[in-house]
């Protein structure tokens, strides 16, 4: 996840490294990381590189020097504004900023748009689902065009997710998992798999407390191992993403190399067992 190969943000988790991110391609480079999921807040959201001609193509430039791909962005932007919560002009102008967002995506040919239903971007009722789902039919054809998905991150329990993700159709939309969320939920990773399993196209690993705050891999309440092998049992193969807790002692990189490691050993773990 970008950014976290930076010091936070205004004591943040997770925000655009606005000072750091071009020095975070060759880091990564040198740990081996190849994917860096992009991320993009309301504030400054137009002052992005991603959103500018000149500053996509100094992310391309890098992302080729330093082979770094970048297959999805995680749009922090609608959960600190979502657009189905507000009417109006203001609702007519954040529409427009997730259009040129997507379009953004496609000039860069990022696949995927993590699109936040949690905290402020939660869908509290009915209404917000209906006014979430109205706004984002006009982006159906743009979504189609540009060969690009929307993947929702969401708290809502696993039936009530699967039936708001049926009514989607599968070509542009789909779900994204957050393991540490999930824990930190209570969720069992059984009971999401046979619910919406077949529409995951993305995964966040991230350990968290129930009913807490994010921790060290392995040092929270997600069964890390277990989701890791379940998914590979239900034949996932896209990305793992590491939207991982920052290091204590600021050493980011060291961090970051450390659950990569983690990570590697649970695919081969679950490599291995489907084998048998």
């Amino acid at each position: 996840m970008q950014g976290r190969l930076s010091p936070p943000v205004d004591g943040k988790i997770q925000a655009f490294p606005r000072e750091n991110w071009r020095s975070e391609f060759p880091v990564a480079d040198s740990l081996d990381i190849r994917l860096m999921e992009w991320t993009l807040d309301h504030v400054g959201l137009h002052e992005n590189p991603i959103m500018t001609e000149a500053g996509r193509k100094e992310v391309s430039a890098l992302a080729l020097k330093h082979t770094v791909g970048i297959p999805s962005l995680t749009g922090d932007f609608i959960m600190q504004a979502p657009f189905y919560k507000e009417t109006g002009a203001k609702r007519k102008t954040l529409l427009q900023d997730l259009s040129s967002v997507v379009q953004a995506c496609c000039d860069l040919e990022i696949g995927l748009l993590i699109f936040p239903l949690v905290d402020n971007g939660s869908i509290e009722s009915d209404r917000d689902a209906r006014n979430l789902q109205d706004g984002l039919a006009d982006l159906d054809e743009h979504l189609s065009r540009g060969g690009m998905r929307i993947v929702f991150e969401s708290d809502l329990p696993p039936q009530e997710l699967s039936a708001f993700i049926g009514g989607l159709p599968g070509e542009t939309y789909g779900i994204n998992l957050d393991m540490g969320n999930s824990a930190a939920l209570g969720y069992d990773i059984a009971e999401e798999l046979a619910a919406f399993g077949d529409r995951i196209h993305n995964v966040h690993v991230k350990d968290r407390l129930l009913g807490g705050t994010t921790v060290p891999l392995g040092t929270g309440a997600a069964e890390l191992s277990r989701v890791v092998q379940s998914l590979v049992h239900m034949g996932y193969a896209g990305n793992y993403i590491m939207q991982t807790a920052r290091a204590a002692d600021g050493d980011h990189a060291r961090a970051l190399a450390s659950y990569k490691e983690m990570i590697a050993g649970w695919l081969a773990e679950g490599s291995s067992s489907l084998e048998k």
